[in-house]
């Protein structure tokens, strides 16, 4: 089993209560927070208390993947209750060596670095990576439940790629970088909803959810372009407190 609740799905900025890009991962045993955007913490604390993370993983540094880190790291340096682990491991690339010190905290969070090419394994979750295209060094993620080979792919913030629809081949769930209902005037380092639905149908995903999602587009009208290029694969819009759970059994 692997449970995904959304914690924060707009791109940018957060909007009309709701927060950017974080999601709570879990197993019956682990509690892995996926990027932590701006609302991250306050949401989290409805659904998990967040002394019992297990870890805390980074797409990518843009303040719309990150921005609660730091309230993270308060949190976790003052805050009273018993901690399920004593110092919280954050996992980020090294390649922006300036941000990826930043996710060290005394007595509270260390930093801890994945590479491209090499599995990492975080309880029963074994997660592997895929380079994506965006202005700054940002992976798209697939997180596997190793014991029951559940598991789906995040693809961080993207603009169409070779390879990605290879790397989320036959995932049981595909959460997309969704930032556009058309191609835009100007630069476009997002997926369009057509693409989105494109690349599930191409990955031969089970369930598409588009997320880093305009605030100002209609979930509606991203859902039927998406559902145009998807064909039979099912499409939804991610929403805050959203509860997703994968079980083959």
């Amino acid at each position: 089993m692997v449970k995904i609740t959304v914690l924060g799905y707009y791109g940018g900025y957060p909007f009309n209560g709701d927060g950017t890009s974080s999601y709570l991962v879990q197993t019956e045993t682990f509690n892995l927070l996926l990027d932590c955007g701006s609302g991250a913490l306050i949401e989290l604390e409805k659904h998990l208390d967040p002394l019992q993370l297990d870890a805390v993983i980074l797409t990518h540094y843009h303040a719309d993947h990150i921005a609660d880190v730091g309230v993270l790291q308060h949190y976790w340096q003052l805050a009273k209750g018993n901690k399920k682990t004593p110092i919280l491991p954050i996992y980020g690339h090294s390649l922006d060596q300036q941000n990826f010190e930043k996710l060290n905290w005394p007595n509270a969070t260390k930093a801890y670095s994945y590479q491209v090419g090499q599995k990492l394994n975080l309880g029963p979750l074994s997660v592997t990576f895929f380079e994506v295209k965006h202005p700054v060094k940002t992976f798209a993620m697939r997180i596997m439940n190793s014991m029951t080979n559940e598991n789906f792919v995040f693809t961080g913030d993207t603009t169409t790629i070779d390879g990605l629809a290879e790397f989320a081949k036959n995932t049981d769930l595909l959460i997309t970088d969704t930032n556009f209902l058309d191609i835009p005037d100007g630069p476009k380092w997002h997926l369009t909803a057509s693409e989105s639905g494109e690349l599930a149908k191409n990955a031969n995903t089970k369930l598409l959810m588009m997320s880093h999602l305009p605030q100002h587009v209609s979930t509606a009208d991203l859902i039927v372009a998406a559902q145009k290029s998807a064909g039979l694969i099912k499409v939804v819009t991610a929403y805050k407190g959203m509860v997703t759970v994968i079980d083959r059994q």
